[in-house]
């Protein structure tokens, strides 16, 4: 096809063209487009190197992921949406939100990234310090959940009527399977995760599927893209769909290996 570009060959462009900024832009993020790359494209970076037998793109995954690691995660477990970086210096700036409610509230899909993100780099490059990075956010997202178990928009909301996002929930248990993979039998955490994972997949399913709305283009209801821009409020997300059908693949069958 005239003018494809891989996304193996095209990804790596985008983080590594700068020397004293580990990723090569003016900020960590956990979603965007355009020249900010997302955390959730890094197994696709990891993936590369083992394929091609290349270690650059695992390198640049990893620097990607220390750095997030580092800046985004406060020091209360909640995260930034966007973190800004001196492209010239590689300094760290100051953290900002694009899709949350402030910059110093926590957006949840981002804080979902985070669980899901953490656990990949872990499971690729065995660095437990991104085991912790993923329990550390997993555990403030479940501390700041409502009574259903599904969490609004941004988890500065605990209660109330603001919009929920099924897709942050439907991302963050798949983040818990992939938690569960790696966390000793021992581990005392296990048995909580356990349990949300099964809260929350079940209240999805019982409360926000499309199942009695055939009219729905989803199938999961009551999501969220961006609430500060005005865009896909309270429908069906594409992203939500995936990951709760992954979510369910998941559990019916093992882990999807395509990430791993």
């Amino acid at each position: 096809m005239s003018g494809w570009k891989s996304p193996v060959t095209s990804t790596p462009t985008i983080w590594a063209s700068c020397t004293p900024c580990p990723a090569a832009l003016p900020c960590i993020c956990w979603e965007t487009s355009g020249r900010r790359p997302p955390f959730s494209n890094l197994p696709l970076l990891y993936q590369a190197s083992r394929i091609t037998g290349d270690p650059s793109y695992k390198e640049i995954a990893y620097r990607h992921a220390c750095q997030a690691r580092k800046y985004i995660i406060r020091p209360d477990r909640s995260t930034y949406h966007t973190y800004y970086m001196d492209v010239e210096t590689g300094e760290p700036r100051f953290g900002r939100t694009a899709q949350g409610y402030s910059d110093t509230s926590c957006w949840a899909r981002g804080q979902s990234w985070g669980v899901y993100g953490f656990a990949l780099s872990y499971a690729h490059t065995g660095d437990k310090s991104f085991l912790k990075a993923a329990c550390d956010v997993l555990d403030y997202f479940l501390e700041h959940l409502p009574e259903d178990h599904i969490c609004y928009w941004d988890l500065y909301f605990t209660e109330g009527d603001q919009p929920r996002d099924s897709s942050a929930a439907a991302v963050v248990c798949c983040g818990i399977l992939e938690l569960l993979r790696h966390l000793p039998l021992t581990n005392p955490k296990r048995e909580v995760y356990q349990k949300a994972l099964v809260d929350m997949m079940s209240s999805l399913a019982q409360n926000y599927t499309t199942q009695d709305n055939p009219e729905q283009e989803g199938i999961l209801r009551h999501g969220v893209y961006s609430i500060p821009h005005n865009r896909g409020i309270d429908e069906c997300m594409i992203w939500g769909d995936y990951y709760y059908m992954e979510a369910l693949y998941c559990l019916l069958y093992g882990p999807c290996c395509y990430w791993l």
